[in-house]
């Protein structure tokens, strides 16, 4: 199985990176951009300047703009290109613990907790023992009736992502990490589990098979749900996903909290009707998408298949 590791950065190698860069069995590529210094250096993995990713596609390149994390679908088509079999994508500020990339169980036949809700979605975080705490892009229409739900153990033959969790700083809505601040520490026992509803997961820390990278796209021009419709989106179209136990410790680079809720607005305001949409038919997204986006994402497909 060829694995690939993904990222984009404005950053010198982290931490983070230099631990990823040197993992057997796994290669590292980063997509940098504009901000990232001209003299990044991996010293086993693939870096792709700007002008590699111009090389790629210049059009895509125009569509998706610099100065934005979604970048990282550069260095996705690269790891696709390269023969992928499965990719994790991950931030440059998670850290790996010892046991990352070593608990895989997508396409696996496992016994897991599987959670039942009559809502729309399913917030991740609601089962864990931080479950006062809400996963950036999950509605907050339904907030109030997050944690209502029963499980069950359910066999399942085979999930197409898992979204490992990460201790310290996680992945929160905006809002709700203004106002708890959270340093997380999950129980390991909580794990893994899955749901009978969409859930959302992000870009950092989550494995993706082959199959999944050909609808799996980080749009851009819609802020800080570039990862959360992404995922929604892939859902809908029939792939599974399962959740498991923190592998990283999410050293969060520094951020300007105001400007992130302005940034997840947009999910604030429509991840409600996304998600009814979605379940009538997945390019339902193209309703919430501007042009630009939508474009980007058909010749993203377009690119890949090349």
């Amino acid at each position: 199985m060829k694995k690939y590791i993904i990222s984009t950065t404005i950053n010198s190698p982290t931490l983070a990176i230099k631990k990823f860069d040197n993992l057997k069995g796994w290669k590292l590529i980063v997509a940098g951009d504009l901000k990232t210094p001209i003299d990044y250096k991996l010293k086993n993995g693939l870096y792709l300047g700007p002008k590699d990713q111009i090389k790629i596609s210049k059009k895509l390149s125009d569509l998706i703009g610099w100065n934005c994390i979604q970048r990282r679908n550069f260095a996705m088509i690269a790891a696709f290109k390269e023969g992928a079999d499965l990719v994790a994508t991950i931030d440059d500020d998670n850290i790996p613990f010892a046991n990352w990339g070593k608990d895989l169980l997508i396409q696996k036949d496992c016994i897991i907790k599987k959670y039942y809700t009559n809502e729309i979605a399913f917030d991740p975080l609601s089962v864990t023992n931080h479950s006062h705490l809400w996963h950036r892009g999950f509605p907050i229409q339904i907030l109030k009736n997050k944690n209502k739900k029963k499980k069950s153990r359910s066999k399942r033959s085979s999930f197409d992502i898992q979204a490992d969790f990460w201790n310290g700083d996680p992945d929160i809505d905006a809002i709700c990490r203004m106002e708890h601040y959270p340093e997380c520490r999950f129980n390991k026992f909580d794990f893994p589990f899955c749901s009978n509803k969409y859930s959302p997961f992000n870009s950092q820390n989550t494995y993706l098979t082959r199959d999944v990278i050909k609808h799996y796209f980080l749009f851009p021009h819609i802020g800080r749900m570039d990862d959360i419709w992404a995922s929604y989106y892939v859902q809908a179209k029939g792939f599974k996903v399962l959740y498991n136990k923190p592998s990283v410790y999410q050293d969060r680079n520094v951020h300007d909290l105001t400007k992130d809720m302005e940034k997840e607005i947009i999910g604030y305001k429509n991840n409600f009707e996304l998600l009814k949409n979605l379940k009538k038919n997945p390019n339902n997204i193209k309703k919430f998408l501007p042009k630009k986006s939508w474009d980007a994402f058909q010749l993203y497909k377009k690119v890949l298949k090349k």
